[in-house]
């Protein structure tokens, strides 16, 4: 006799949640070293630019929090046992969609990571 424990119901909620949270986290880690850089990219420009360097220091922190926060949205999105007897669960729409968020802002992440690593080559 298998019996599988249903989902919480929460479930589709939670992922939103720390999805949310990761992107937050990893915009606000950018915020002092590839947000300057993309601004000036795009052609914006002015003094206020260089006042997002001050975030420097938080950008551990701000690593830290989106790590964690990606770490527990992909455990509500992949790890999730499937629905089953009918009951009301995400839309495979709104799944696809976690799925994409999630992996646009694990990209963030990798290059806020790497972008230490590659500034050299540019200079």
């Amino acid at each position: 006799m298998n019996i599988e424990t249903p989902p919480a119901e929460g479930a589709p909620r939670a992922s939103a949640v720390a999805l949310g949270a990761a992107a937050a986290a990893a915009l606000l880690a950018s915020a002092c070293c590839v947000a300057p850089l993309v601004l000036v990219l795009l052609g914006i420009s002015g003094a206020w630019i260089s006042q997002l360097a001050a975030l420097e220091p938080y950008q551990p922190f701000f690593l830290a929090a989106a790590t964690a926060a990606l770490f527990f949205a992909w455990r509500k999105i992949w790890r999730t046992p499937e629905c089953f007897d009918g009951r009301a669960c995400a839309a495979p729409s709104a799944k696809r969609l976690q799925k994409a968020i999630f992996l646009t802002v694990s990209a963030l992440l990798v290059v806020v990571l790497g972008l230490p690593l590659a500034a050299p080559l540019f200079y």
